[in-house]
């Protein structure tokens, strides 16, 4: 492999490995001024462990050799120790690390569904065992040559399109959310306008990290494949995501009377989750509709929350679940060369739609068993007084702005 695509290789891993900073400021400057710390300690958290947990054998389930094997085998390579001193040790490490942030910044989406309410010790508990059962098992159904990857030999159809995680990643991390916010339940006093984000600059920081750092997550497995669809897969990102921008605001214009800058920002991570799974298959001009679709929809389903009565704090469902389902599906539709529309027929959403849904029902039941097992024995939500009086000093004893008088 040339220098320049192990470059390729290094840049969109410390990318992605970025996104997880981005996704504590996005999630931080939602929430209350007492819940900040909270807040990001959570994907914080989520980095150290899971970091941990695939170095040791999360990357050994992410692979198996039949379409019929549920997962690898964590203990064939425990530490990657084999992995490091074979003849292409240097670039296969690299891969692994790549793989890595993907697996983290998965888990740490999930955490905005319970903002405000939950124990640290508990939501590392729930991250941990959740992407050994959940994530590393898909990562291998999806990725990795299990059965999702092949249905589309099993049925004889057209192969399931997930460049980059719309299933592994946006609806395992929606599915998983909804279920510990079912657990959770309701913040105290919940309801429409409950919190107004406490730091709107930190909202628009995180989403512009996301935003730079989701290049490396939609083209970084490029350097693999010798850069042959980089172009195409930079252009959509941008052409999504700028489209749904636009479609959230003119949704909230319409519905509200005024287009917010935490809106523009969600619309961003709306048409970011749609285009990751249709970033290397779909024509400039489709990603363009892909992306209007994803901000306008998003923006309606976020108040969906409401209506059913579950209190998924930050959206977590509205955006990812959604968005992840709408750009899975989309590609059943307008995938270049077997799209129902562009030469092919319905085979495409068919496997489409298998995969987007096998992988929800299978991410919500395990998280949300997971879930009230840790509710039921050590407890997953701090006390209501805690809630109130701030999370932030009541489970890390810091505030996030102690400013000292002078």
């Amino acid at each position: 492999m040339d220098t320049g695509s192990i470059a390729w290789g290094l840049t969109a891993t410390a990318l992605v490995l970025f996104m997880t900073p981005g996704v504590a400021f996005f999630y931080g400057g939602l929430v209350k001024a007492k819940s900040v710390i909270s807040m990001m300690m959570m994907s914080f958290g989520a980095l150290g462990l899971i970091s941990v947990l695939w170095i040791l054998y999360g990357f050994n389930m992410s692979a198996v050799g039949s379409p019929t094997q549920f997962a690898g085998n964590p203990f064939s390579d425990f530490g990657l120790g084999q992995l490091a001193m074979g003849e292409t040790g240097s670039i296969d490490l690299l891969g692994a690390t790549y793989g890595a942030t993907f697996a983290i910044i998965t888990v740490a989406l999930i955490s905005g569904a319970v903002a405000d309410r939950a124990k640290f010790g508990s939501w590392m508990i729930f991250a941990g065992v959740w992407a050994t059962l959940v994530y590393f098992p898909v990562a291998a159904w999806v990725w990795g040559g299990g059965w999702i990857m092949k249905l589309g030999e099993t049925l004889s159809l057209p192969g399931v399109i997930d460049y980059a995680g719309g299933t592994a990643v946006h609806i395992n991390a929606g599915a998983a959310a909804l279920a510990l916010a079912l657990v959770l339940g309701k913040r105290v006093g919940f309801q429409k306008g409950i919190t107004k984000p406490h730091n709107v600059p930190l909202v628009l920081i995180g989403a512009s990290i996301l935003w730079f750092g989701w290049f490396g997550f939609n083209a970084g497995a490029e350097w693999l494949n010798g850069l042959a669809n980089v172009g195409i897969i930079v252009v959509n990102t941008l052409g999504a995501t700028a489209a749904a921008i636009l479609a959230w605001m003119l949704v909230e214009k319409f519905k509200d009377g005024k287009a917010t800058s935490v809106g523009a920002a969600s619309g961003a991570v709306a048409g970011l989750v749609a285009i990751t799974p249709a970033c290397a298959n779909l024509e400039p001009g489709w990603a363009l509709l892909l992306g209007a679709v994803a901000g306008a929809v998003c923006a309606l389903a976020v108040e969906l929350k409401f209506k059913l009565g579950f209190d998924d704090s930050l959206d977590v469902v509205g955006i990812h679940l959604v968005g992840g389902i709408i750009g899975t599906l989309y590609l059943g539709f307008f995938a270049i060369g077997t799209g129902l529309f562009t030469g092919g027929d319905l085979g495409q959403l068919a496997v489409q739609a298998i995969a987007a849904f096998s992988v929800l029902v299978y991410s919500f039941v395990v998280a949300y068993l997971l879930g009230l097992a840790i509710e039921k024995t050590i407890g997953f939500r701090i006390k209501n007084e805690d809630e109130l009086a701030g999370i932030d000093t009541s489970v890390h004893g810091e505030e996030g702005y102690a400013l000292e008088r002078v």
